[in-house]
């Protein structure tokens, strides 16, 4: 009998021995004469037990991790294809797992359960069965359905989906585009990149339901250049939903079109930005436009466009299925449906988390990271990538909703979540928010080109204890006119970042860089 093992396939497992692992349990197993079938599948997320291996047997698929190559021969001598739990990586079903258990999975409900470019396998999960609705539909109950499930852009703004697909559909046009926003920059944020290498066909999908939306017949995947491996996995995927009729000329035989299109990204941070994007997608230099018009009116070659985040678009296969009530069902306020959480920095259990919104920070840095990987204190947590908040613990129990965030001075962003213990320099890392502005910036406006390079410099001279409070005073009316006078969010966000590390960690800019580096070295919080 032939027994299935399933080993990840995506970047962070690879990154830590997946295909080493995969390829040792094929050798052992021919050495020992065993028949197995290694499926490699998609990441179920928990980043923390990569490698995660799994055995398939009647009672369910057991779980061990994280497994390295040289675990593979003892793995073997104690029941591994049986799914015994004799092994000290053995972790029991893995339906079991709390870690996952404790999840709302309605984005990422495939993800590590199929091969992620198998067609048959997504199309047993309920694959493809947004589209075939989709099919039967007029654009505008499309559009309508979206509006129901309350659905909002994933890649930080929140904006309203279905009125942005409503604005394009109105908007007449003989070519109209769907821009899939895959340049996932922000720090600590891979939530992207699991859609993309552990569930294809559902961006796929996704994206063909928004053509069918709003009238448009081409699409493009804008994957930033350091997803090698997503951009392989997605042309392949493409491929063969072109051979199967869920893209090219005749969708399902319903005579319409729609043709997907996967483009790699510049290397540029403020490409992440929809309409600098726009520019590079269009072969120039990624500069952020001017607004109005909006991209849903003029975008991309000037025409019409719809661009969302991969979960954004990763979210419309399920509403389009089950129904924009069912997706809306689960949330609080105006945030309904799940925020897709990754947890990063200094974390004991990092990895992505799905839950319905409404959740706690506190709970999810606390239940599911497990608190500190060095075991220090927490003392700090950066919320929606590098322009995101810095939060003291006075604001860790707000619960994971956009209203909530904006009206406490914090930004929820694109859900990641990097946490440091009690040895992080404030100072230091406010410094960083400013460098990463100016390195980043596009250079179109002189508060976001010229306030981050003097930005650096106010805060160095801060931290050497040179006119100390007069230039306190300097970096709060720098930070002032870059809020108030940059083109776009790059600029008018950096100063979040160091506004809330002057705000709740004010004694980082009273000790010198002497004095940070000494404590840092004698083990002392900062």
């Amino acid at each position: 009998m032939t027994i299935r093992v399933f080993v990840p396939c995506d970047t962070t497992a690879l990154a830590m021995g997946a295909d080493d692992v995969a390829q040792r349990l094929l050798d052992e197993a021919e050495q020992r004469g065993l028949t197995v079938e290694v499926v490699r599948n998609g990441s179920r997320g928990a980043c923390w037990l990569e490698p995660l291996v799994e055995v398939e047997t009647a009672d369910g698929r057991q779980a061990y991790g994280p497994v390295g190559a040289e675990d593979i021969p003892a793995l073997l001598d104690q029941g591994l294809l049986e799914g015994k739990r004799e092994h000290a990586l053995a972790l029991g079903k893995v339906d079991d797992i709390s870690w996952l258990a404790n999840q709302q999975r309605f984005t990422f409900a495939r993800a590590g359960i199929t091969d992620p470019l198998s067609l048959d396998d997504y199309l047993a999960h309920d694959g493809f069965r947004g589209l075939e609705q989709a099919l039967e539909l007029d654009a505008q109950a499309i559009v309508d359905e979206i509006k129901a499930s309350g659905l909002r852009g994933r890649g930080g703004a929140a904006f309203p989906t279905g009125i942005k697909w409503q604005t394009v559909l109105d908007t007449p046009a003989e070519q109209k585009y769907i821009v899939c926003n895959a340049d996932e920059g922000d720090s600590g944020t891979f939530a992207d990149r699991m859609v993309m290498e552990c569930d294809p066909y559902m961006l796929i999908e996704g994206m063909v339901i928004a053509g069918l939306a709003v009238g448009a017949t081409q699409g493009y995947i804008y994957v930033r250049s350091e997803y090698p491996l997503s951009c392989r996995m997605l042309n392949v995927a493409i491929e063969r939903a072109e051979a199967a009729g869920y893209l090219g000329d005749d969708l399902r035989d319903s005579g319409r079109r729609f043709h997907l299109e996967v483009r790699m990204g510049a290397g540029a941070y403020i490409c992440g930005e929809e309409t600098s994007l726009l520019e590079s997608l269009e072969g120039k230099r990624g500069l952020v436009r001017f607004k109005p018009p909006l991209p849903a009116i003029e975008g991309l070659f000037g025409q019409p466009t719809v661009v969302n985040n991969v979960l954004s678009l990763a979210a419309v296969p399920f509403i389009l299925d089950k129904g924009g009530a069912a997706y809306a069902e689960v949330g609080m306020g105006r945030s309904r449906g799940t925020l897709v959480v990754q947890l990063a920095g200094n974390v004991k259990r990092g990895g992505l988390i799905e839950l319905a919104f409404g959740t706690s920070l506190r709970q999810v840095m606390e239940d599911f990271g497990g608190g500190t990987y060095s075991g220090r204190p927490l003392r700090a947590v950066q919320v929606g990538g590098p322009l995101g908040a810095y939060l003291p613990a006075s604001q860790w129990d707000l619960p994971l909703d956009y209203e909530a965030f904006s009206g406490d001075n914090a930004v929820l962003g694109h859900g990641g979540v990097v946490m440091f213990d009690d040895s992080v320099d404030m100072a230091e890392q406010a410094r960083f928010s400013m460098e990463f502005c100016k390195v980043e910036s596009c250079g179109k406006c002189t508060p976001c080109r010229i306030g981050s390079t003097r930005g650096v410099e106010v805060i160095d001279r801060i931290r050497h204890n040179q006119s100390r409070e007069a230039n306190l005073a300097l970096l709060g009316e720098l930070c002032d006119t870059m809020v108030d006078g940059s083109l776009c969010a790059m600029g008018s966000m950096t100063p979040i970042p160091v506004q809330s590390a002057l705000t709740h960690f004010p004694g980082d800019f009273l000790r010198t860089v002497q004095q940070s580096a000494q404590a840092n070295a004698e083990g002392e919080p900062s």
